[in-house]
């Protein structure tokens, strides 16, 4: 099942790459409708109730961009992109005794991949810099929770047998800095709307878990 849901996102990656491809060569027209690009960068990432606070976590996020003008200076957006998100202990929070009060870990990690489609509305201004919000749907790929015990003992299957849920829904604050020509440096903070887990792991978190995720990149616009 996963190696199909991975072959139907990678056919989805390609025809959007080639939409962004015919859009280019429309650039040149002031009126264009639609325009598009490519993004990169990283997330810096927390799953708040895991039992661990701070964006430790750092991930890919990668890949391109479609705007349709709706009427100057508002124009709506599509992104199709490979998001890595999740959570890592601060070296500073261990070791620490879990939930049970008695079990001591000192390493803790979630991994989770994402193929995720955010659509937002945005508002740009004279210098093509812009701002906007709107919301995202993943789909989930692939996850991992792993952390170590004082006895050096090392726990990988609990994404198994507290399983996270194979989409996650997020709302999404949005700003583009125009820099120089196509590029632009984008910053973006997105935060669950639903929990991202079916069922917790009683030692390390709480039944509700939230992706809240700091993102910067770099834009080029064709």
């Amino acid at each position: 099942m996963t190696k199909v849901i991975k072959k139907r996102w990678m056919l989805i990656f390609l025809s959007f790459i080639l939409c962004t491809t015919n859009v280019k060569a429309q650039y040149g027209n002031t009126d264009r409708v639609f325009w598009g690009g490519l993004v990169g960068g990283g997330n810096f990432t927390q799953v708040d109730g895991d039992n661990f606070a701070g964006y430790h976590k750092a991930g890919w996020n990668a890949g391109v961009i479609v705007y349709a003008s709706i009427g100057h200076p508002a124009a709506l957006s599509m992104e199709l992109l490979y998001a890595q998100k999740g959570s890592r202990a601060g070296q500073n929070q261990v070791p620490k005794m879990v939930n049970d009060q008695s079990t001591i870990i000192t390493d803790y990690k979630i991994k989770l991949n994402y193929a995720e489609v955010p659509i937002l509305l945005n508002y740009f201004d004279q210098k093509k810099s812009n701002f906007g919000a709107g919301f995202s749907y993943g789909q989930l790929f692939s996850s991992k929770e792993i952390y170590t015990d004082d006895q050096g003992n090392k726990y990988t299957q609990d994404a198994k047998l507290f399983p996270f849920k194979k989409f996650d829904v997020n709302f999404i604050l949005n700003a583009n800095a125009h820099i120089w020509k196509g590029f632009l440096f984008n910053l973006r903070f997105q935060y669950s709307v639903l929990s991202v887990r079916n069922a917790h792991n009683y030692l390390t978190g709480r039944a509700q878990q939230f992706n809240n995720i700091w993102c910067t990149r770099i834009m080029y616009i064709f």
